[in-house]
């Protein structure tokens, strides 16, 4: 069974840091494209950044460079998303996915991706 779990979500206040991380299980990320969304109510889903594992090209959507960082460890079957100087505006449910057997990465289409992780929370407040 194939499975990505999200965590390092929280509570932070404005101008604060957190990575989030996302593992999968049941497969490894020698091939596959993993990408980062989040979600608010009310708000379409939006795309971050993704990796392509085997090359490690990384792709951000325009507004999220600079304070977005996607990185990965294969041998942790990990993807992590850096966040920095986090503002209220980024609180969402923060999502990762992926798609095996993929040579790029694509942010455009989320219904391409064929693993969907649980979502983690993150809140930014004062």
């Amino acid at each position: 069974q194939y499975e990505l779990g999200e965590s390092g979500g929280g509570f932070v206040q404005p101008g604060g840091s957190l990575r989030l991380s996302c593992t999968a299980s049941g497969f490894t990320l020698s091939d596959a494209a993993i990408a980062w969304f989040r979600s608010t109510p009310g708000k379409e889903r939006e795309g971050i950044s993704c990796i392509s594992s085997s090359n490690e090209d990384t792709y951000y959507e325009p507004n999220m460079k600079g304070r977005f960082t996607i990185s990965i460890d294969k041998t942790k079957s990990t993807v992590y998303l850096q966040i920095n100087s986090l503002q209220p505006e980024d609180t969402a449910v923060y999502y990762c996915a992926a798609t095996r057997r993929a040579s790029k990465c694509y942010l455009a289409a989320a219904n391409w991706y064929q693993y969907w992780g649980q979502g983690t929370q993150v809140t930014v407040s004062s």
